[in-house]
């Protein structure tokens, strides 16, 4: 069977854990049974939201969510009553290189939620540690065939960070490594997944300042077996108005299909919950208010 979902999917993904705890509650390591009911508070507030935006305009059969067990399991459990488009990840937190939860066993947690696509983040530089790109190629190969026997999609969340070299080879300007480098090496990125059996349904992928980038990176993941993968912007919890560029542009691309923004949607009001300046019906509210700000620059500039 070929991969493939070439469906407007627009997700709201708010599957962080270690940054979430760090950066909302301030604690690193194991929560407590408090602490962790608060995290659950939290990401229901976003849920809440995302249902909230969808009543209001965001369409149901492409607005998805992408939550985590740990935290979000009552989440996952209703959305997926629901049936709303659920995304479910399977990689450990906070890891330079991509490993699995629940070891072997992330198997039976795919057959037990059944989410419409299990998704994998991971971070690989084709330039980068050879050994260890080897070594997430085939976990990656791994999951793909584990989520299409457990009837799931396949969703890959692939970041390109720069290697010392490449960053000094801008003068230590990321920015500028984002716009010289990133494209290209994504690309390749692709190139060498797909050439070692990694076929992803959709590529989460940083956004881009240049169409032409977009088009190289769309073009490379419909090659061979992939004509009807798709390919959506992720928010890199840049400032909303970075994002919205990414999504302009990206928009514009046919094979674009969507866009996956979650701090930028997110953050600022569960702080200001936090925080006692907003009610808990206020920061939903500001949740969907910002979830749909981006479905409508997306589909706007896609004319």
């Amino acid at each position: 069977m070929s991969p493939g979902y070439n469906q407007p999917l627009y997700l709201l993904p708010f599957d962080h854990r270690s940054s979430f705890t760090k950066g909302l509650l301030g604690v690193i390591g194991e929560l407590t049974p408090a602490q962790s009911a608060k995290v659950n508070e939290l990401k229901t507030i976003i849920y809440q939201g995302f249902e909230l935006a969808v009543k209001q305009g965001v369409p149901r059969e492409s607005a998805a969510i992408l939550v985590d067990e740990e935290f979000g399991t009552s989440i996952l459990r209703d959305a997926i009553a629901k049936k709303y488009l659920v995304c479910m990840p399977v990689e450990k937190s906070g890891q330079a290189e991509f490993d699995f939860e629940y070891g072997g066993s992330f198997v039976e947690h795919l057959a037990d939620f059944h989410p419409t696509f299990a998704k994998v983040l991971l971070r690989y530089n084709p330039q980068g540690d050879k050994e260890m790109n080897a070594r997430q190629r085939a976990k990656l190969r791994e999951l793909g065939q584990a989520a299409q026997s457990a009837g799931c999609k396949f969703l890959a969340e692939v970041l390109v960070p720069p290697t010392p070299e490449q960053l000094a080879s801008v003068g230590g300007d990321s920015d500028q490594y984002d716009v010289e480098l990133r494209p290209q090496l994504a690309v390749t990125m692709i190139r060498e997944l797909q050439a070692d059996g990694v076929e992803p349904d959709v590529w989460k992928l940083e956004g881009f300042k240049a169409k032409a980038s977009y088009e190289s990176v769309v073009e490379q993941a419909h090659s061979g077996s992939g004509q009807n993968v798709g390919v959506i912007v992720l928010g890199r919890g840049g400032s909303s108005a970075t994002v919205e560029q990414w999504l302009k542009v990206g928009a514009q691309v046919p094979g674009v299909t969507g866009f996956a923004v979650g701090r930028t949607v997110f953050w600022e009001p569960l702080v200001q919950y936090r925080d006692g300046k907003l009610s808990a019906d206020e920061a939903i509210a500001a949740v969907a208010v910002n979830y749909r700000h981006f479905y409508d620059v997306f589909t706007a500039a896609q004319g």
